[in-house]
């Protein structure tokens, strides 16, 4: 895609600060572009179409461009869950993406090292929304979440956007019954989750697969033995986290305190 914008930008007599002007953007990004750094908005695909008089080449990119919301691992795993049978995740850091709000999704983002752009940040939050979608599906997901104390407790975003967020959390649990939701208190001694967040799911045709991430990049399991081992690691984590609603009460009280 950067190669093309480049082909049709020299094509056009223009340099990168000619087409940044031209669409009130900042000559850097028009590079990072170029460089496949960033990914294109919908926007600039469309305005550099007829900037450079591209005749629908790269407005015609705008569906394929779309689908990079995702890293490539990622972009399996999402095209998976959205017919999933069942999806389950450990998290020790985040609200779970699916029971995301808006403002919370984008503060999330906005705290990312290195920092992301505007325009990718929204694009990161829309595509995370999209996702949502998944919940209210027929036929029904059955989704179960452990999800980490501390992680209800640190106010990404200031402390109304916690609030907000942890109402959206108690809604989604209380008007769903396939949705699950579990607490797993800081002061638990026993714990099988020490290695980090992972999610889990169960398509229609019974088979299983792993997705964890770390500093180090992402990872799709499918071996099944592999796959296995997460599954009996997300059992012993329900075991040992509050009943959905003990859960519930907790989350409520930290909600009034806010």
């Amino acid at each position: 895609m950067g190669e093309l914008i480049k082909k049709f930008r020299i094509q056009a007599g223009m340099t990168q600060k000619d087409l940044a002007d031209r669409l009130l953007m900042s000559e850097s990004l028009v590079g990072a572009y170029e460089r496949a750094e960033r990914i294109p908005t919908t926007a600039f695909l469309v305005d550099a179409d007829a900037a450079l008089n591209a005749q629908g080449v790269l407005a015609s990119c705008v569906e394929m461009m779309e689908e990079e919301k995702y890293s490539p691992k990622f972009l399996n795993w999402k095209r998976t869950e959205a017919d999933a049978a069942s999806i389950s995740a450990y998290e020790s850091m985040l609200i779970p993406g699916l029971l995301q709000t808006p403002v919370y999704a984008r503060a999330v983002y906005e705290t990312r090292v290195p920092v992301c752009e505007a325009d990718e940040i929204e694009r990161l939050v829309q595509g995370r929304l999209e996702r949502q979608g998944v919940l209210d599906r027929r036929p029904k997901a059955i989704v179960s979440y452990v999800v980490e104390e501390s992680v209800f407790q640190r106010p990404i975003g200031g402390e109304p956007v916690l609030k907000e967020q942890l109402l959206h959390v108690l809604e989604s649990v209380s008007t769903r019954n396939h949705v699950t939701l579990q607490v797993m208190p800081t002061q638990r001694s026993a714990h099988a989750g020490l290695m980090g967040p992972l999610k889990l799911l169960s398509t229609r045709e019974g088979r299983n697969l792993g997705y964890t991430e770390g500093q180090g990049g992402d990872t799709l399991i499918s071996k099944p033995e592999e796959v296995n081992q997460l599954i009996d690691l997300f059992g012993a984590l329900r075991a040992q986290a509050l009943t959905p609603w003990e859960s519930v009460g907790l989350i409520e009280r930290m909600a009034a305190k806010l």
